[in-house]
């Protein structure tokens, strides 16, 4: 069970770095259609709708991934200051209410949405002779899937943790800038940033100015 939770975890790091790569498609198509636009007179009609299925790309992918290595924003007040056990018992909760149900619907939608889309041959109608649409409605349900398969691997999280009172530990080649490690990279103490303040106060006393 443990092998398969940790390949789930890969499976959605490896799938956002893949699909972060269209941040430089993007970045290169974009200014190929600059250049070709005002240095050539020559625009391209089709680079509107590329764009933003780009864009949907990497906003669609990014989902499992970012909720991989604990990414997501929390809209909350008091959750920090809960033991860690409350903690996964809410988040057990809220998984198995809110978020498992609402992206099973959205794989089930994107499905159908998709193979309608497949099923016509649709192509944009934004702009003449729009390119098709249909790849990129199919990573609906994809981006959707993995979601989901994300999610297990948290309720899995939830429920180590409620065992062992401690979170698991997850994959951590993105993280937030963590302080106490930036410290130690520039060997700055704790004992330094008191001895600066009280200079910085001390100097501003001195000089009739306002405590910083």
């Amino acid at each position: 069970m443990g092998k398969a939770l940790k390949f789930i975890d890969s499976l959605s790091t490896w799938s956002g770095r893949a699909c972060a790569w269209a941040i430089v498609a993007l970045t290169l198509m974009i200014s190929y259609e600059v250049f070709s636009r005002y240095a050539l007179g020559a625009p391209h009609a089709w680079v509107y709708d590329v764009s933003a299925m780009f864009y949907g790309l990497l906003f669609m992918m990014a989902g499992a991934y970012t909720l991989a290595h604990g990414g997501h924003v929390r809209g909350d007040v008091l959750y920090g200051f809960f033991p860690v056990r409350l903690q996964a018992a809410i988040d057990l909760v809220l998984y198995i209410l809110f978020f498992v149900p609402g992206i099973v619907a959205m794989v089930w939608a994107g499905w159908i949405y998709a193979g309608e889309s497949w099923a016509i041959n649709e192509h944009s109608s934004i702009s003449a002779d729009g390119p098709p649409i249909y790849p990129f409605k199919t990573i609906i349900p994809v981006a959707g899937a993995l979601l989901l398969l994300q999610g297990i691997v948290e309720m899995a999280r939830c429920y180590r943790c409620l065992q062992d009172g401690k979170w698991p530990p997850r994959a951590s080649d993105v993280e937030e800038v963590d302080v106490e490690k930036l410290k130690e990279m520039v060997h700055v103490r704790d004992e330094d940033i008191a001895a600066l303040d009280r200079y910085v106060i001390d100097d501003a006393d001195k000089s009739g100015g306002p405590k910083s």
